[in-house]
């Protein structure tokens, strides 16, 4: 039987690591697994932070049951109705009839919605407090940091900020479960990637959510994904990185993302990126779309200031990996991005205008000329995409 692991005094993880799971949302891929964190606090009263998925709920009910050594569960405090955070409600009520579920009022909506409870709750607003004996919780409304019934709690006495989905990485835990027991830079870019494709679109209530919390002193953050950050230098970049990734704040690199069917395309990928380096661009990352796995195109896109990218003519209309894509960026209303573009053609070209059409939709700056290539590289679309290189190495320099 697996058991409870203690953070701190009366603060007990129940999270569960899944290592099976292969998509996340049936969309993201999860190489390294993922973590459902749950946490136990033990005072006069005892609260549960959270749920795990269903698929985990026997062991996570039995870590419960050893943590509560006997006790009571008075409060269930919920953040986040993911069914991936909220699948254990039903069995949770069913093993403790007596717990009370606290959420705000679209939490306790959904909680009827989706697993038709609709007693024993206590919907809260925005500052309220529950006291659990030498333990106080204060609550803050997060609408959008990405569903809309979204909130933090916050416990004032060893200043512990359960912070839902915000904060949360990819992969699962290897052992440790906090920042201190572990190398946690290999979270990071988990970290982005889970930003970009989660919760990407919804810059603006990040930093509504940012400023909220601004002023509250954090030892400890309990997220539902990933390590509990307890250094402060860590908890200190985690929210800057936060803060970057929803200005939509790149850095001086350049993404190339291309469809190639036949390595033409491929070929002015190739040329564009090898000009690039010449000028001294030194964070490229090149991405053909049949391959990478859109979660990475976009985590990268996020990283970086400078797109450029290329299809060939694909029935009359663009590559349709490269549309997948184009739909990803355009539904994460990604903002401040340079972009250069590039496209293919055996007898008619259409990819090259849908490129067009796709920049002044999104409003990304157009940076050099675009290159639309008939059939196979010639001398003169080789210089073409060195000229485009040279355009985008100058805005990113």
């Amino acid at each position: 039987m697996l058991k409870p692991i203690k953070i701190k005094e009366d603060l007990f993880y129940l999270g569960v690591n899944d290592r099976t799971k292969a998509l996340f949302e049936n969309l993201w891929t999860l190489p390294k697994g993922v973590s459902y964190n749950s946490y136990l606090i033990c005072d006069d009263k005892t609260a549960l932070i959270e749920t795990v998925d269903i698929c985990y709920s026997d062991v996570f009910l039995q870590k419960l049951e050893t943590a509560l050594a006997g006790k009571s569960l008075d409060y269930l405090v919920i953040n986040h109705m993911e069914p991936d955070h909220s699948g254990s409600i039903g069995l949770l009520r069913t093993k403790y009839p007596n717990v009370q579920i606290v959420g705000n009022k679209r939490t306790i909506e959904m909680v009827n919605g989706f697993y038709g409870i609709n007693a024993g709750t206590n919907i809260i607003n925005e500052g309220d407090q529950l006291s659990l004996g030498k333990y106080n919780l204060v609550f803050y409304l997060t609408p959008m940091v990405h569903w809309p019934e979204t909130m933090m709690t916050y416990e004032t006495t060893d200043k512990v900020l359960f912070s839902g989905d915000a904060f949360g990485t990819f992969g699962a835990l290897d052992g440790g479960i906090t920042d201190a027991q572990m190398h946690p830079e290999k979270y990071f870019n988990e970290m982005v990637r889970y930003y970009s494709n989660i919760v990407g679109k919804f810059g603006s209530p990040v930093q509504k959510a940012l400023e909220k919390l601004a002023p509250l002193d954090i030892n400890y953050i309990c997220s539902t994904h990933g390590p509990i950050w307890t250094i402060k230098e860590e908890i200190n970049r985690v929210v800057s990185l936060y803060d970057k990734l929803s200005r939509y704040e790149g850095d001086n690199g350049v993404v190339i993302a291309y469809g190639s069917m036949y390595g033409n395309t491929e070929q002015m990928a190739e040329v564009i990126a090898t000009e690039l380096a010449q000028q001294g661009v030194k964070d490229i990352v090149m991405h053909n779309v049949s391959k990478s796995s859109q979660s990475y195109i976009l985590r990268d896109i996020f990283k970086y200031k400078g797109l450029i990218v290329g299809s060939p003519t694909y029935n009359n209309k663009l590559f349709p990996e490269i549309e997948y894509l184009l739909s990803k960026i355009e539904g994460r209303d990604i903002k401040n991005r340079y972009f250069g573009y590039f496209g293919s053609f055996t007898w008619a070209g259409a990819a090259v205008k849908r490129l067009a059409q796709f920049a002044e939709d999104v409003k990304f700056e157009i940076v050099g000329t675009p290159v639309e290539m008939k059939q196979a590289m010639q001398p003169d679309k080789y210089e073409e995409a060195i000229e485009l290189a040279k355009a985008m190495a100058e805005k990113i320099k």
